[in-house]
């Protein structure tokens, strides 16, 4: 063997180290929050375009309902420590969720249409999904997915009783409630690091 070749039990100080590359506490937290913040206003969306347009918009709930799903498993994904834990946090919001879109499709069979004015199918869809969301943040202990659960719930009266005016700037109120929140959160934990 060669002196230039390192044996099994040579220093491996002279090899260069690559190190995982970490992001700023700042930017890993934006980053984290970014699906929060995204289905938030996927959600402020849906409800200012079905309060104006007095129609329920299946489709859009349909896409959004998976979307949540996703970002549950991925909040409740480290705290499943194993494998069976993660195969069953996965098949609990596959059921959890599948169950919101069969409930919200029999809503919309023709039958049930004949007793609820459009309005009201919007409204009761829009709660569904409100109590849906909750509940998952409840199953994946995930604060931020149970916030989205709220937001989506105080929209619910918005819908039913607030003029479309006075509708956008409570969207606007419960926007900037729910980020004050998270900028909140992410200060005390930043102020808890350092002490």
């Amino acid at each position: 063997m060669s002196n230039t070749e390192p044996g099994p039990h040579a220093s491996t100080a002279s090899v260069p180290h690559v190190a995982a590359h970490h992001l700023p506490p700042e930017r890993s937290f934006w980053i984290r929050e970014l699906p929060f913040t995204l289905v938030l206003v996927l959600t402020i969306a849906g409800v200012a375009y079905t309060s104006f347009s007095k129609k329920p918009i299946v489709g859009y709930w349909e896409i959004l309902a998976p979307i949540i799903a996703a970002i549950c498993v991925g909040a409740g994904w480290h705290e499943a420590g194993d494998r069976s834990a993660r195969l069953r946090l996965i098949v609990t919001q596959v059921l959890h969720w599948a169950a919101f879109l069969l409930v919200m499709n029999m809503l919309l069979l023709p039958s049930v249409q004949r007793l609820f004015t459009s309005t009201a199918t919007a409204l009761a869809i829009f709660t569904l999904l409100a109590l849906g969301t909750f509940t998952a943040g409840v199953q994946v202990l995930s604060w931020q997915v149970g916030l989205l659960g709220l937001i989506m719930a105080l929209g619910i009266p918005a819908i039913a009783w607030i003029e479309n005016s006075a509708l956008l700037a409570v969207l606007v109120v419960g926007v900037v409630a729910g980020v004050s929140v998270v900028l909140w959160w992410h200060f005390r934990e930043r102020r808890a690091r350092r002490a």
